[in-house]
């Protein structure tokens, strides 16, 4: 069957500028159709939503689909499906139907998927009851059941444990779904799918792609299982590699902060078998926006399996960052190479005060373009009795940004000395002290004006 499915998926859609990302690569292979042969349900939703454009597209992805199976197995010229394998035609609405059974007639069969019409509610138990008694339990063929859906289960018995009972005989199901008009759960489809979820479920909000996304399947299932797989991973500049796990089968290794390299002797050359490779990413940029997580990903293997790879994106938000007090003056110094000690004079320092330096930062939530903020800081600290001493306060200008729209601003580097003061103070000189802070923001600048006011230059 050869490589039948690959996923890429990362477990956030939104990370904050510095964010972490995890990142999950899923292979599934399985063995030659021709040496072992394989009954095919195809399970097309035909209900009222797939009017249209989305029954178009997925009949020319289900003939494709049937085109494929017949030319892999031999049988093309004929018009046969060939080796042994056959494809079984269900559809569902309210209900389910067999549109043809396990044959190999490829016209029968093509014939069957263009007279499907659209109409009806969604019932997805009723879908997988009639493919599983569809799928002869004496027959010795692999069994396998592919699912395509554009919606929720609007009526009929919940379908997991219809689903579960197949998974439980030995049937390989596969998920396809479409974005439809009523939403899609694509919970659901993971929890039908055979497990790992990320390599038998493909989603699409496009129904243009499923041509492709049915013709990609089909051409993964007639091969073999795949060996001598090697897969190169390179990550958008915006991002590092910070760490990799053990992946479920071969090796991975870094090559660079933004390359890897996941090797795989072989994949499904008996039996249908999947790899995960997990790694994580951390973004480095200081630009938000939608980023990219691939600048790009590669596969090969012995058998020329076709592989692709989706290509995630995450929505990285950095907050402006305002430094409103200076750091203190730099003072150099240099070290010749063989001098085991050194003595120099760094000049004079002013004591701006005797005691402790308290440094804080805040993020100024939702500020608008163009505006100005006063900011206050006011710190306090507190004694064994719960009494509040002054210890400071600072007030300053935030400058205005110039982004496209209300963002938070991080404001670093507030500094406070914090004077000695025996009284509040343990007697030890290392203790605990309790300090508060409290701040207030204001916008500075608007467009308001009484109506009886008069404005003069």
């Amino acid at each position: 069957m050869g490589v039948t499915n690959s996923n890429k998926t990362i477990n956030a859609d939104r990370i904050d500028c510095g964010g972490s990302l995890r990142v999950t690569l899923a292979l599934t292979a399985a063995p030659d159709i021709i040496a072992n042969p394989t009954d095919i349900v195809l399970v097309l939703d035909r209900s009222g939503s797939m009017a249209g454009t989305p029954l178009v597209n997925m009949k020319l992805g289900a003939k494709t689909f049937i085109d494929i199976i017949a030319e892999a197995t031999g049988g093309s010229q004929s018009g046969q499906i060939g080796s042994g394998s056959r494809i079984g035609i269900v559809s569902f609405a309210d209900n389910a139907v067999t549109n043809a059974p396990l044959i190999t007639s490829v016209d029968t069969l093509k014939n069957t998927v263009d007279m499907l019409a659209a109409g009806g509610r969604t019932n997805h138990a009723a879908a997988f009851a009639q493919a599983t008694h569809l799928l002869e339990p004496a027959s010795g063929s692999a069994k396998v059941i592919v699912m395509f859906t554009d919606g929720n289960t609007t009526v009929g018995d919940p379908p997991a444990p219809v689903a579960a009972e197949a998974r439980d005989m030995g049937i390989i199901i596969y998920c396809i779904g479409l974005i439809g008009s009523d939403g899609l759960d694509v919970d659901a489809l993971n929890n039908w799918a055979t497990d790992p979820d990320v390599t038998h479920v493909a989603v699409t909000p496009d129904a243009e792609d499923l041509e492709e996304i049915f013709a990609e399947l089909a051409a993964n299932i007639s091969k073999p299982g795949a060996t001598n797989i090697v897969i190169d991973e390179k990550l958008n500049a915006d991002f590092a590699i910070t760490s990799i796990l053990q992946p479920t089968k071969g090796s991975a290794v870094q090559e660079d902060d933004q390359s890897l390299k996941w090797t795989i002797p072989q994949l499904g050359v008996t039996g249908s078998e999947s790899a995960v490779l997990e790694f994580f990413i951390r973004h480095t940029a200081q630009t938000p926006g939608s980023k990219k997580v691939n600048a790009s990903i590669t596969y090969s293997d012995t058998e020329g399996n076709t592989v692709i790879f989706p290509d995630p994106s995450v929505e990285v938000e950095c907050s402006e960052v305002v430094y409103p007090e200076p750091c203190p003056t730099v003072r150099e110094l240099t070290v010749a190479g063989c001098e085991d000690a050194v003595v120099v004079n760094m000049g004079d320092v002013e004591l701006d005060s005797r005691g402790s330096i308290i440094q804080v930062d805040v993020t100024i939530k939702d500020v608008c373009p163009g505006k100005r903020t006063a900011l206050a800081a006011i710190l306090t600290e507190t004694d064994a009795e719960g009494m509040e001493y002054q210890r400071g306060m600072k007030a300053m200008t935030i400058p205005a940004h110039n982004a496209s729209g209300c963002r938070d601003v991080l404001v670093k580097c507030i500094r406070f000395v914090v004077p000695e003061d025996a009284g509040v103070r343990t007697a030890d000189a290392c203790g605990t002290r309790n300090f508060q802070v409290r701040f207030i923001a204001h916008s500075m600048d608007t467009d308001y004006r009484c109506c009886e006011s008069v404005v003069t230059a």
